[in-house]
């Protein structure tokens, strides 16, 4: 997880979209899905590149974590996870998808 600087989560979401990240996926078991643009993409089709984890302030159990993805076609757009990514079936290999190293938000 990266150092996260923001004050909430919708000033994340808001600075990662001027950035490009304009597209939403939704988490499925084995893929991401884009309705935007009607594509899945399967783990060796996107990569992580940012992950802040946002708690919330009357309940430390209430959090969120916001996943910037870009994916091989070029598609960029954000994952807003407000239970960890654990919580729901995912497979194997997106589970460890989402156990990555994240890259310096300020270089991409």
């Amino acid at each position: 997880m990266q150092d996260n600087n923001y004050e909430s989560l919708s000033f994340a979401i808001e600075d990662l979209k001027a950035k490009g990240y304009t597209s939403d996926f939704n988490q499925k078991e084995n893929a991401l899905e884009c309705k935007e643009n009607q594509k899945n993409y399967r783990p060796e089709d996107f990569t992580i590149t940012h992950a802040y984890r946002f708690e919330g302030m009357s309940n430390p159990d209430d959090n969120s974590v916001l996943y910037g993805i870009e994916t091989a076609d070029g598609t960029k757009g954000l994952l807003v996870d407000a239970y960890g990514v654990y919580a729901d079936s995912l497979s194997e290999d997106m589970i460890k998808k989402f156990r990555v190293e994240y890259e310096d938000p300020d270089e991409v």
